[in-house]
């Protein structure tokens, strides 16, 4: 047998019984998170225990009851700036008052109704900071490698994000963009390698719905738009105000153009609308039904749904692997063609 075939064999035996043993020990995690979550009479809340992970919160809870309270820092006409720890509104679980400040639901208020201007640390933007320090790590090491290794074969982790940089430049960038994609290159790969880092981040037990966060996924989008209104030339600009162009007589154009011109400008903002809405709407409901289908075997209280649900939610959880770099794949794809729009030549 050659020995190509052997390490090929090797490796699939390993990944076998790495699964195996996975699926073994899965519906005994879930039955141990289950005992702790229930005390005496209380009733299981799956949607208590779905909002928790799905929404951002001033604390960040690691495991049940190990927690780390985050900073709060909040500004208000009435009391100034204040900075503080979350860990003041909890007395034993519960939430109390603090210097003339209430927290319901997250949601920071002055005692009385005042509004606050919350520009906390919490546990998304917590996530983020992690998400852009991966960053920073990896792609230093990278550079590193690219200046040790040049001119010979990429080594150590430079060889498994080469390949992806360049698909990303050849397949994506060049293809849809043209001869100008070289000044979008930065806002690509960083985007790409964002999302699906925050993807990733986001599937670890105890970790952050970071790029499930319609603030986060907002604000990738108006970057693309910003990006692509501010590089859109003369033809780009001629296509939106004078879609017909010269197809069609004078009169044609008067009694079209008040019905084409509204669609046009419409499309210049439902396009980063679809990017944020697409990225938040699959990373969430991917979190929901995952959890969703771990709750049954707490809801059915049975054994044999616990192990079905642990089954299911593995094969789910190795899915969300897969739609972690396709979310950020079309999302840079998707911001390729709108600079690609913006920049292309009159023909």
């Amino acid at each position: 047998m050659k020995i190509g075939a052997i390490l090929k064999q090797s490796n699939f035996l390993k990944i076998n019984k790495f699964l195996a043993l996975l699926l073994l020990i899965m519906p005994g995690l879930v039955l141990a998170g289950g005992s702790s979550k229930k005390d005496g009479d209380e009733q299981f809340d799956p949607s208590e225990l779905i909002n928790h992970h799905i929404s951002d919160s001033h604390v960040w809870e690691i495991y049940h009851g190990l927690t780390v309270h985050l900073p709060v820092i909040v500004y208000s006409e009435e009391k100034g700036l204040d900075i503080f720890s979350s860990a003041n509104f909890y007395d034993h679980e519960e939430v109390v008052p603090y210097n003339g400040y209430i927290m319901d639901h997250d949601h920071i208020t002055l005692e009385g109704g005042g509004h606050v201007f919350d520009i906390s640390i919490t546990k998304n933007v917590l996530f983020l900071f992690i998400d852009a320090a991966l960053l920073i790590l990896v792609f230093t090491a990278v550079a590193r490698g690219y200046k040790k290794n040049e001119g010979r074969a990429p080594r150590g982790i430079q060889s498994f994000f080469e390949p992806i940089i360049v698909f990303i430049r050849d397949e994506i960038a060049k293809d849809n963009i043209g001869p100008k994609y070289g000044k979008f290159m930065p806002f690509l790969l960083t985007v790409f390698f964002f999302i699906w880092f925050g993807n990733l981040l986001g599937l670890l037990p105890g970790a952050a719905n970071m790029t499930g966060n319609i603030s986060v996924t907002l604000t990738l989008a108006v970057l693309t738009w910003v990006i692509t209104t501010f590089s859109g030339r003369k033809t780009y600009w001629l296509h939106i105000f004078d879609p017909l162009g010269k197809s069609l007589p004078t009169v044609g154009k008067i009694l079209l153009y008040p019905i084409l011109w509204p669609v046009e400008i419409i499309g210049i903002f439902t396009k980063p609308f679809s990017l944020m809405i697409r990225l938040f709407a699959n990373i969430t409901a991917g979190h929901i039904l995952i959890l969703s289908i771990i709750s049954l075997a707490f809801i059915f209280e049975s054994l044999t749904i616990g192990v079905v649900g642990a089954l299911f939610a593995t094969v789910m959880n190795m899915l969300e692997l897969f739609v972690a770099v396709l979310q950020a794949y079309v999302f840079t794809l998707l911001s390729s063609l709108y600079f690609g729009q913006a920049v292309e030549e009159h023909h």
